[in-house]
């Protein structure tokens, strides 16, 4: 009757274990999955937390990138800004450059996804601003360059007019200058030969002749002031060479001319008779003398004379 009861106590005692076993077994099993479960609902949290910053972040860059864009457009229209639209576009650039390096940061945290979206949406409001600006700078350099253009116009047609009278007043002044110019109304050339009693007798032998004597007069002009006038005389021998003594030059309507000598008149617009004389230095030669008379730029007669 004993062993019966000990018996008994014992298979209670062991089945009593038995049941802690299996209670600690499900406890432990219980805690494992509320683990597990814990685990997946952090994972999952921190996965879609991820997720949507990286989507907000790509969202970010995007409307950076359109930012951009719409500086580099206007950059192309290549406008003269002002100082102040200089400055505000650098400062828009410096922004842009900070949001982007902030965005790269892999430790960015939502607060910072919403503060680089007010920063965002600032330069969205700055840009469309500085475009406003540069648009109506447009405008009011094509509205400059038509007056410029206008104003080219009128200074080139001024210009026209201007030489168009130049050239008239010089045409004019070329005019009055040649119905100005003095002009031969007779001339004559006489050779002489001079006797010791210092009488001079008309002579045509070339030996004989010591000297040519040049009579002219000048006709009246009402255009041509009165004074002293200088006549260059122009000589050519009977071999065609013109007689030059020195380096004697003056200018006919601007090309340069030698003379062989120069003489003085008084001009007084009556009618007056003229005389010059010349004589050679190595004496004269059989054959043709040519006597040339200018005067103010222009030929005023001439004549010949042949000598035997």
């Amino acid at each position: 009757m004993i062993n019966s009861d000990v018996v008994s106590s014992k298979k209670e005692e062991e089945k009593k274990k038995d049941s802690s076993k299996i209670y600690f077994f499900i406890i432990a099993i219980a805690a494992l999955l509320a683990t597990n479960i814990y685990f997946y609902v952090k994972f999952k949290t921190n996965g879609e937390k991820v997720y949507t910053l990286t989507v907000e972040k790509e969202n970010l860059q995007v409307q950076i990138d359109r930012i951009e864009a719409e500086l580099d457009k206007i950059d192309v229209e290549n406008v003269q800004l002002t100082p102040e639209m200089t400055l505000q576009k650098q400062d828009s650039r410096m922004e842009i450059a900070v949001l982007r390096k902030k965005l790269e940061n892999k430790s960015i945290t939502p607060k910072d996804i919403d503060e680089a979206q007010l920063k965002i949406d600032q330069l969205k409001k700055q840009v469309d601003t500085y475009r406003i600006n540069v648009q109506r700078l447009i405008q009011e350099n094509q509205i400059l360059s038509k007056q410029n253009l206008n104003l080219n116009e009128s200074v080139v047609e001024k210009d026209k007019q201007i030489t168009s009278l130049v050239t008239s007043n010089s045409e004019l002044k070329e005019k009055v200058a040649t119905a100005s110019a003095l002009k031969v109304s007779s001339i004559s050339i006489n050779g002489l030969e001079v006797k010791k009693n210092g009488k001079e007798l008309v002579e045509e032998r070339a030996k004989k002749i010591d000297k040519l004597k040049v009579s002219f007069t000048i006709a009246d002009n009402p255009l041509a002031k009165n004074g002293e006038r200088d006549i260059y005389v122009r000589i050519i021998d009977p071999q065609g060479n013109l007689v030059v003594q020195d380096d004697n030059i003056f200018y006919v309507h601007g090309e340069k001319l030698q003379y062989t000598f120069k003489h003085n008149i008084l001009f007084t617009n009556k009618g007056e008779d003229y005389i010059i004389y010349w004589a050679a230095e190595q004496g004269f030669s059989k054959g043709a003398y040519t006597v040339l008379l200018y005067e103010d730029n222009a030929i005023m007669g001439r004549s010949t004379i042949v000598l035997r």
